[in-house]
């Protein structure tokens, strides 16, 4: 996942037969290059078609463009180490071949089906790198009935990017609705590559980072000859995505014309210009989170700022003031931070005692832009459950390599599992005493893959890992002690009909505490004292799954119930 950088488009949509057009040809043009390399950090040969796709764009310049796509198993990332995949590549990944073969590198050209060389011997177009420039060539040598036009730029203090793209069909397209797709790529970012021999400080080009039309692109409805569509959007640049940087100075923007979701017509790239407007401007973009303890205890945080330089003069020193939970300090930064470019400081480790809610407030001298020198960093504690705590156990392919361990604040292992079937789901379910605890998720062979989700008996969630840890992961919540001291009195507890519409009858609990939870978490009935025999009103209920949560005297039960309509 990465997490989506936010957008908002602005409106420019026209579409009639006249030359009204400032920056796209209307002359009648042969197809452009648009090479998506499916690619990953761990792929032994990937730089080999690094080099073939950059030989292809530099003896074709502004008729060939590549875009990058992190995806798949050599694209997991280990611990450490950087993720760059999005959430647009698997889709994109797995609608370019229709078997079970696919090997890495590999690369689409113009998402064009070459039926002999095609990776998976059928009809993707996913293809091995030995086919990449015979492939280009002869997209190049074809006519495009869409010439596209793109232009953007960024203005450095507030990290706005506008892009505006223009497009003219000089013939008719075959489909009625053409698809128009705007990616923004990366490039220059050090990073691990496998087979680069670089170790960590591989060149990262062309990484798709972020799609402003969506996974597929944005509808053009008139597709017939003569016809001019003209869109700008305005793009608000975040300043990481999955904790890597955005350096704005090395931002690219590729825009396309698609049919359907296969068959990129044509298209075209542009770096964008940045506007400097100050000469001393910098600019606090986001802290680095920690792993957060529970409510009273005692942590060290270890504050990371990334600061930008937004100004025209390089940076040397910055004075930088802090204010945890006041406990207030001062660090001072000495280096060079050229123009554009952004650093991740490290400040002085702070211990301090964990509240609800902590703010930890970050403060740079005045300069010639004020806006964005002062940053407030919040976070809450651990999330605090109940007394007993459900565990979702999802395992891939090799449940072997999966355990987990629950840690208490003295540092005794109270739970652990291990030894789980491959590619099955394990519910469990433990009573826990009042603490503050460690789940500690571990995979033998270091490379992740289960994914874990703990939750308390209202559902809330208190821990979640999606399976990309690599050899570890853990996270804190705390407990408010077990669900009952003597549950042999609640055994007798029923609740029926379930599943119910309407009504639903409590036995054997006379003057106990009902609460019902939905499956955030949120209470959404409430009764005291309830009689032997009780009956609760649900009609006011949507359907799906609820806790009910029954008390009585330090004794608790909690049951599923499912309410259908």
């Amino acid at each position: 996942m990465i997490q989506k950088l936010p957008l908002s488009l602005m409106v420019a949509m026209l579409a009639f037969a006249s030359y009204g057009q400032t920056i796209v040809s209307t002359s009648p043009e042969n197809r452009k290059v648009i090479i998506e390399e499916y690619t990953g950090i761990h792929c032994n040969f990937c730089p080999s078609g690094h080099t073939i796709a950059q030989a292809i764009q530099d003896d074709n310049p502004g008729n060939a463009f590549i875009i990058n796509i992190h995806q798949g198993g050599y694209a997991n990332p280990s611990p450490g180490e950087p993720d760059f995949r999005t959430p647009y590549g698997n889709a994109i990944v797995g609608q370019s071949y229709t078997g079970s073969s696919f090997g890495y590198p590999s690369a689409s050209i113009n998402r064009h089906v070459f039926p002999s060389r095609s990776m998976d011997g059928n009809e993707g177009t996913a293809m091995g790198r030995n086919w990449w420039e015979v492939s280009a060539n002869e997209i190049l040598a074809m006519p495009s009935y869409v010439n596209v036009a793109v232009e953007a730029q960024i203005e450095s203090a507030t990290n706005i990017m506008t892009i505006h793209v223009e497009g003219y069909y000089t013939g008719d397209s075959p489909e009625p609705t053409n698809l128009l797709n705007v990616v923004i790529l990366q490039n220059n970012t050090k990073g691990p590559q496998v087979g680069g021999n670089q170790q960590n400080n591989y060149n990262h080009m062309y990484r798709l980072v972020d799609m402003v039309t969506g996974q597929w692109g944005e509808e053009i409805t008139e597709t017939t000859s003569g016809t001019f569509f003209e869109r700008t959007y305005t793009y608000e640049i975040l300043p990481h995505n999955n904790n890597i940087p955005v350096e704005i100075g090395d931002l690219d923007v590729v825009a396309f014309i698609s049919e359907t979701h296969q068959e990129i017509i044509s298209g075209n790239g542009i770096t964008p210009t940045v506007t400097v407007t100050h000469d001393n401007d910098a600019l606090i973009r986001y802290v680095e989170s920690e792993k957060i303890h529970c409510v009273g205890e005692e942590q060290t945080f270890t504050p990371k700022v990334n600061i930008q330089n937004a100004g025209s003069t390089p940076i040397t020193s910055l004075n930088i003031e802090y204010n945890l939970n006041g406990i207030e300090g001062s660090h001072i930064w000495t280096g060079t931070l050229e123009s554009l470019d952004s650093e991740t400081i490290s400040l002085p480790q702070i211990t301090f005692t964990v509240q609800p809610t902590n703010n930890l407030t970050i403060t740079i001298p005045n300069d010639d832009n004020n806006e964005g020198n002062e940053y407030v960093f919040s976070f809450d504690s651990a999330p605090q459950g109940t007394g007993m705590i459900d565990i979702t156990i999802i395992t891939d392919s090799w449940g072997q390599e999966f355990s987990w361990q629950l840690i208490n604040s003295e540092g005794t292992v109270v739970e652990s599992g291990n030894g789980y079937p491959s590619n099955e789901t394990t519910n469990l379910s433990y009573n826990i005493d009042a603490d503050c605890y460690m789940f500690k998720v571990i995979d033998s062979y270091g490379d992740g893959g289960t994914r874990v989700t703990v939750t308390d008996e209202t559902g809330k969630e208190l821990f979640f890992t999606d399976g990309v840890y690599g050899a570890s992961d853990f996270g804190y919540f705390s407990s408010n002690g077990p669900l009952g001291v003597n549950q042999s009195e609640m055994d007798n507890v029923n609740l029926y009909p379930n599943p119910s519409s309407d009504f639903v009858n409590i036995t054997n609990a006379e003057n106990a505490n009902v609460q019902v939870f939905d499956i955030l978490g949120k209470l959404v009935i409430s009764k005291e004292n309830i009689s032997l025999n009780e009956q609760l009103n649900i009609s006011s209920l949507n359907a799906g799954s609820y806790f009910v949560k029954i008390s009585n005297e330090g004794n608790v039960t909690t049951k599923k119930l499912l309410v259908t309509k």
